[in-house]
This record gives C-alpha cells, sequence and structure tokens, in this order.
C-alpha cells in the first residue's frame, strides 16, 4: 500500500480527445467517468483483483484503487495500468492487499532513448535480460519495442 507519481499527459488515451478539432477544448469528463474508465482499463488486461474498486478526483488528479490481488505482479499492474494515462491520474492511492508474500517490483521511468535492451543492462548487467522486463509488463505491453518517454514500468528482482 502506498502513493505512487506519475507524469500527466503521458501514457494511454483512455478518452479519445486526440479526436477533437485543435481549437475545440474536449468534454469534461467527471470524477466517476474518470473512474469507470479506468476500472473498464483494468478489468480488460484481465488482472486477478477481487472487489476491485477505483475512484477519482478531479480536483487532484488522483486515483485510489482498492481490493485484494492475488500476486504482488498483479497488484503493480493495476497501479501501473492507471497512473499510465495520459487524460488522469498523476497520483495513484495504492489500497490494494495482496494474498501472497512477495517482494515489491522496482519501478521505472522510461527516459527518453531507452529500451528494454539498456534499462535491462542498467538494472541485470545484461541487456539480454529485456525480455524479462518485457514479461513483468504484460499485458501492458504488447510489444519489446513500444515503450515511451515518461512510462513507468515494472523491474522485478
Amino acid at each position: 500500500m502506498g502513493v505512487f507519481s506519475f507524469i500527466k499527459g503521458v501514457g494511454e488515451k483512455i478518452f479519445g480527445h486526440d479526436e477533437a478539432p485543435a481549437n475545440a477544448a474536449p468534454p469534461a469528463a467527471s470524477a466517476q467517468d474518470i473512474a469507470n474508465a479506468l476500472l473498464k482499463r483494468v478489468l480488460d488486461l484481465g488482472l486477478g483483483i477481487d472487489g476491485l474498486s477505483v475512484t477519482y478526483n478531479t480536483d487532484t488528479d488522483t486515483a485510489t484503487v482498492a481490493g485484494t490481488a492475488k500476486t504482488q505482479a498483479d497488484r503493480e499492474k493495476v497501479i501501473l495500468a492507471i497512473g499510465n494515462n495520459s487524460n488522469v491520474a498523476k497520483t495513484v492511492v495504492d489500497n490494494i492487499t495482496v494474498d501472497s508474500g512477495e517482494p515489491e517490483s522496482q519501478i521505472y521511468v522510461v527516459k527518453s532513448g531507452d529500451t528494454l535492451s539498456h534499462i535491462s543492462k542498467e538494472f541485470y548487467g545484461d541487456a539480454n535480460q529485456y525480455n524479462k522486463i518485457f514479461e513483468a509488463n504484460k499485458p501492458l505491453l504488447s510489444s519489446p519495442d513500444k515503450i515511451y518517454p515518461g512510462q513507468s514500468l515494472r523491474i522485478p528482482a
């Protein structure tokens, strides 16, 4: 449990505001609309969280997530799935409990020019361990080549 910070404006666009004409302001989404979209994002990923709930505060750009995860990896993936959204949370308050006791992964924020191989070399001393990072971030990543600056990734021990 804890509070995680993310970079606002970076990540998946869950409301499709980019399709609006350049001179038109995007429609304002309510806190409930945002919470529902975040919840749908997590459910669509098929992560194992019992009693999952998501709330959102538009004044503070804070999402709060609660429930019970089967694994530490599922907990971390939910936090990243919520935090890596361009239109929403810069802070995720984590109230998820975990059934099994596992060590937490490190969280790494991708920098411009990073590749999974580069990150792997930095953390493991071996660029060929990039697939370990890719697998640790599935289903959030669809390809090892699709990472972007500002994105937060799990780096398992």
